[in-house]
């Protein structure tokens, strides 16, 4: 999934900010660029947090997979047991 570039929105804001004439307009873009930095820390911490997520799950399920006993193993009659049809 892609997300908008909010590092490259806020400096946009910010050249539009240091471009304005008005002082309101260079507050609103002031604004703007506090909004898009904000996103992009929280973005980032999304992402870092679903990477730890998506390792630890794949660590399970190697862990699951070591664990969990061959189709061949499974399969196999061990000296102790009888035939299944016996």
């Amino acid at each position: 999934m892609t997300h908008p570039d909010y590092r490259a929105l806020a400096a946009q804001a910010r050249s539009e900010a240091d471009a304005a004439t008005l002082a309101n307009v260079r507050d609103r873009c002031l604004r703007s660029e506090a909004g898009f930095l904000a996103m992009a820390e929280r973005q980032d911490l999304a992402d870092r947090n679903r990477a730890r997520r998506e390792a630890a799950a794949a660590a399970l399920t190697e862990e699951n997979a070591a664990a969990a006993p061959s189709d061949e193993a499974s399969n196999e009659l061990r000296p102790h047991q009888a035939p299944a049809d016996a």
